[in-house]
């Protein structure tokens, strides 16, 4: 797509009433040579002609606002907070519950289910109504959700109320992502994915460490209060600083039909799939660790919850380097897909190892080596996540909110799937884990090498201003 100075139009396109600021076309990095850069699916309401609508100039001086990153950096740590927070809680959930480690693992299982249905709802709602309005109703549910989670008296009905609070929570997480394409494209968006990972990435950190804390003071429950208090705060933030990013003329027409061609023809772009694909199993590589992790460290290497936490953090502070070494030198300097490439190796290799500790095929491992690895792993991720969101996304200037939602769908999904799989033989072997981590990280490999096919593209020959 040729880049537009602010004197140009589009035969389609209705001048703004106020000048534009001009905004650098989208680059799909993906795209082979003489392809036009429109992504394959449109909404019934867009031409295919119909180039994305210039950036008010409000909308443009709010993109390096530091409250919106904050703002957006907040709405993705959510869901890490609200998984990460509990584990530490996870045995002690075993034992007052009188269930099994895989039964009270469903409670994660089910978080994550509710926030992979969750986006496939509110990522085209958001398309059609704009960004507020969704986001805020979400917030309020998943407040009132959490709250319900403290006062679980069973198993069961735990399971239900996680269910709930992650179908709210995706409203955190879809629309944040929309948001940001709304705002970036091309590298520029790229880097802004990096700089949410700082943010973002502090709630694993911080998040473990809280619940440890909160351990020494109260019951299970008392993590649940901690988080709804959490999600008041950031819904009160959302309303009284978030301003809309989408406007009138670009939000999409049509009902759940329109929605659902919208979405089909995304899947059918081969590019957009493989980058949702290889994301997806790479998040599940990630959460077959969370899943896993508490029973692994705390019941066979026997470490404490705080030893638990401290560790946990320690790995996010990996996944935090790795993705600013990626948005502030690779960027622009590097190839995405090459950057991506070398995080899925890493993650691949580090899997590998895993299983061959885990199967005692060194003999018997203490806890510093299996962290080790898990610390290679995670740090990887900082140069997978954010390159296949940004990569994914600029395919769909037309559909970010439905495009988000498919990202995030398959991510949690997969999550959902893998994660229980991780104690099916017990929680006295870390064998499960290691084994659907490699599995997990070569299907991703698979589906980037097979759907993208990275040696074929073309990127651009400089980074966009960011």
């Amino acid at each position: 797509m040729p880049e537009r100075g602010p004197a140009t139009a589009a035969p389609n396109e209705q001048p703004p009433r106020t000048p534009s600021v001009p905004r650098p076309a989208a680059h799909p990095e993906n795209a082979p040579p003489g392809t036009p850069s429109a992504p394959v699916a449109q909404a019934p309401a867009i031409s295919p002609a119909t180039p994305v609508a210039p950036v008010a100039p409000l909308v443009a001086a709010r993109r390096t606002g530091l409250l919106v990153t904050f703002i957006l950096g907040g709405l993705t740590a959510l869901p890490p907070l609200s998984m990460d927070m509990y584990l530490p809680a996870l045995p002690e959930v075993t034992t007052a519950l009188n269930s099994p480690a895989a039964t009270v693992q469903l409670t994660l299982t089910a978080c994550l289910a509710g926030m992979a249905l969750g986006q496939l709802v509110i990522g085209p709602m958001s398309d059609k109504w704009g960004r507020r309005r969704p986001l805020l109703a979400g917030m309020v549910v998943y407040v009132l959700a959490t709250a319900l989670c403290a006062l679980a008296p069973t198993t069961g009905l735990l399971i239900g109320f996680r269910l709930l609070q992650g179908l709210a929570g995706a409203a955190a997480i879809v629309i944040a992502r929309a948001v940001v394409r709304d705002l970036y494209d091309g590298f520029e968006m790229a880097r802004f994915f990096s700089t949410l990972m700082l943010i973002s990435g502090a709630a694993p950190i911080i998040a473990p460490l809280i619940g440890g804390q909160v351990l020494r003071f109260a019951d299970w429950r008392g993590v649940f209060v901690v988080l709804t208090g959490v999600g008041a705060v950031l819904t009160l933030v959302v309303w009284r600083r978030l301003d809309e990013t989408l406007p009138p003329g670009r939000r999409q027409t049509g009902g759940v039909g329109a929605a659902l061609r919208t979405m089909r023809g995304l899947l059918g772009d081969r590019v957009f799939a493989g980058y949702t694909l290889a994301g997806g199993f790479a998040f599940a590589v990630l959460f077959s660790y969370i899943a896993a992790s508490p029973f692994v460290v705390q019941e066979i290497h026997g470490a404490s919850p705080q030893t638990f936490s401290l560790l946990f953090g320690l790995n996010s502070i990996g996944l935090i380097i790795v993705g600013q070494i990626n948005g502030k030198l690779l960027v622009g300097r590097v190839s995405l897909d090459k950057a991506l490439t070398v995080g899925l190796g890493i993650i691949t290799l580090a899997s590998v190892a895993l299983l061959l500790m885990s199967a005692g095929v060194f003999g018997r491992v203490g806890l510093v080596p299996v962290s080790a690895g898990l610390f290679v792993l995670m740090s990887a991720m900082g140069l997978v996540l954010p390159n296949t969101n940004a990569q994914a996304l600029m395919r769909t200037p037309h559909a970010a909110g439905s495009a988000s939602a498919l990202l995030g769908t398959s991510s949690f999904l997969i999550g959902a799937i893998a994660s229980p799989l991780v104690g099916i033989a017990g929680e006295r072997t870390a064998v499960p884990m290691a084994l659907v981590q490699l599995v997990c990280s070569l299907l991703s490999v698979g589906c980037f090498l097979t759907l993208c096919r990275p040696w074929r593209t073309r990127e651009p020959s400089a980074p966009l201003s960011a």
